[in-house]
């Protein structure tokens, strides 16, 4: 049975994998960009997934760690020259992981709605540094710079099209997937769904919970700030509205309405609930956020365990 399941799981995979890859040489250019946006907040949702869903720490934290990638990802973009995407990522990936070590060492003292309190304040706190440091960040208004290359040195060096960028956030988001899915299967991950379902009885046991869960902020907000890289190369810019703490609300969305605790979960409820708002932008304009609450509302009610609950619900019956 484990390995019939085994087979299924890794077919299907394979299937959306080569859909995914094919998806710009029949999608118009619109949703080419749409698609790639949307494996990014994928990634995003999924990066949070790992505290939410494996550890049972809500965050408000996350637009801190997305915006972060960002401007690590301008800074570098900005101030060398020629640009290089792969120290844009370097330089991202480290302002992620130091926000996100800060953060965490002292939000992790705290518990159930006190740390996501503290994450919230931290993130607030960031989103007004980045406001009101004009001089570095440009305020308001953001900051604009080129896109880098895909290039190996020494090897070639390619300027991105809207498909070559779009099948390199397939690489990075597919990677990401695995490498996370296999952090979450190894003893470090069955540590964190043991701190998730009774957090007194692991530190009886002897683990130390509070090691454990700085890592586990540690590494979210790697994998958010890499998420934070991806938007920033792929729309070439970065403002403080991607640090104001509604983006870490809507990855807890993305979560809720994909499936919690389940990695790939969050990023089928970051597409649709990208394809629910644009498409209902449409039709209602400025109201449509009425419908997407009611559906949001409806869906908790009805479908708690999440689109890919319900998927795996019904197919077993």
């Amino acid at each position: 049975m484990r390995e019939h399941r085994g087979t299924v799981y890794w077919t299907g995979f394979a299937v959306i994998l080569a859909l995914l890859i094919a998806a710009p040489l029949v999608l118009p250019e619109f949703w080419r960009r749409f698609l790639t946006e949307i494996l990014i907040w994928g990634l995003l949702a999924m990066s949070s997934d790992i505290l939410i869903g494996y550890t049972g720490m809500i965050s408000f934290g996350h637009s801190a760690f997305f915006g972060l990638g960002m401007y690590g990802a301008a800074a570098a973009l900005i101030s060398i020259q020629p640009p290089n995407l792969w120290l844009a990522m370097l330089y991202g990936l480290l302002g992620a992981a130091a926000v996100a070590g800060f953060v965490a060492y002292f939000s992790t003292r705290l518990r159930d709605i006190y740390f996501a309190i503290t994450t919230l304040i931290f993130s607030q706190i960031f989103y007004v540094m980045i406001f009101t440091w004009t001089e570095v960040t440009g305020g308001e208004n953001g900051v604009t710079f080129g896109r880098p290359p895909l290039s190996i040195p020494g090897l070639f060096s390619q300027p991105f099209t809207t498909a070559t960028l779009h099948w390199f956030v397939v690489a990075v988001v597919t990677s990401s997937y695995l490498v996370l899915r296999r952090i979450t299967q190894s003893p470090f991950g069955m540590v964190l769904q043991s701190i998730r379902e009774n957090e007194s009885r692991t530190r009886a046991i002897g683990y130390p919970i509070e090691r454990y869960k700085i890592v586990a902020v540690m590494l979210s907000g790697l994998f958010a700030g890499l998420a934070g890289v991806l938007y920033a190369v792929q729309n070439q810019f970065a403002a403080p509205d991607f640090v104001f703490f509604l983006v870490s609300g809507e990855a807890v969305i993305y979560n809720v309405m994909g499936g919690i605790g389940t990695l790939v979960g969050p990023i089928f409820g970051a597409a649709f609930f990208l394809l629910l708002r644009e498409g209902l932008s449409r039709f209602f304009t400025e109201y449509y956020l009425i419908p997407v609450g009611i559906i949001f509302v409806a869906m908790v009610i009805f479908m708690p365990q999440g689109l890919l609950g319900f998927m795996r619900r019904w197919l077993n019956e």
